[in-house]
C-alpha cells in the first residue's frame, strides 16, 4: 500500500504528551499502524516544529517541558529512522506561497499541505486544519475527533 498521509507535528506531540491520554493513545495508535504498513510520512518540518513543541517550557507543568533536549533530539532521530521524510524544494515552496495566498493559510500550514499537494498525498492527518475540508487534491482529516460524525471538534493544543 503506498503512502497516503502525511502527519503534522500535533500527532508527533501528542504521541509523547501523557496529560491527554486519549489523544496519545490516538496518535500512537496512527503512528505504529502507519510504520507497519508504510502508509504515513512525516515532513521534515513537523519533525522540526516537534523538538521545539516537545522541549519548550509549559506553565501547566511548571515551567517543564514535555521533554528535555536530548530525549527530543533522540525522538527525532528516531523518527527519521523509521518514517519516510518529505524535504522542501523549490516546488514545495512556491506551491506554499500560493496555498497560503489561496486558502488563507498560516505559513506552516501552508508549508504542511504544500508537501501533500506537491508530492500526490491525499490526506493530512491534524487537527489544525477544518476536517473533512479539502485543499487542492488534499483532504484533510481531524484524527482526535470523538468520533467520525461528530460535531464537536476538539480544540488545537499546539499553534505555532
Amino acid at each position: 500500500m503506498p503512502v497516503a498521509s502525511l502527519i503534522d507535528t500535533n500527532v508527533l506531540v501528542y504521541r509523547v504528551d501523557p496529560r491527554f491520554p486519549e489523544k496519545q493513545r490516538i496518535a500512537r495508535d496512527l503512528l505504529r499502524t502507519g510504520l507497519a504498513e508504510e502508509t504515513v510520512a512525516l515532513p521534515h518540518q513537523a519533525i522540526l516544529e516537534f523538538v521545539a513543541v516537545a522541549t519548550r517550557p509549559r506553565r501547566d507543568l511548571n515551567g517543564a517541558s514535555l521533554l528535555t533536549p536530548p530525549q527530543a533530539f533522540q525522538e527525532a532521530d528516531e523518527l527519521l529512522r523509521q518514517f519516510p521524510v518529505l524535504y522542501p524544494d523549490e516546488e514545495v515552496l512556491s506551491t506554499a506561497l500560493r496555498g497560503a495566498a489561496a486558502y488563507r493559510l498560516s505559513w506552516f500550514d501552508a508549508h504542511l499541505w504544500a508537501y501533500a499537494e506537491v508530492n500526490g498525498l491525499p490526506e493530512i492527518l491534524s487537527e489544525d486544519f477544518a476536517h473533512g475540508r479539502h485543499y487542492g487534491a488534499v483532504r484533510v482529516t481531524n484524527p482526535f475527533l470523538p468520533t467520525a460524525n461528530s460535531i464537536h471538534e476538539l480544540p488545537p493544543m499546539y499553534d505555532l
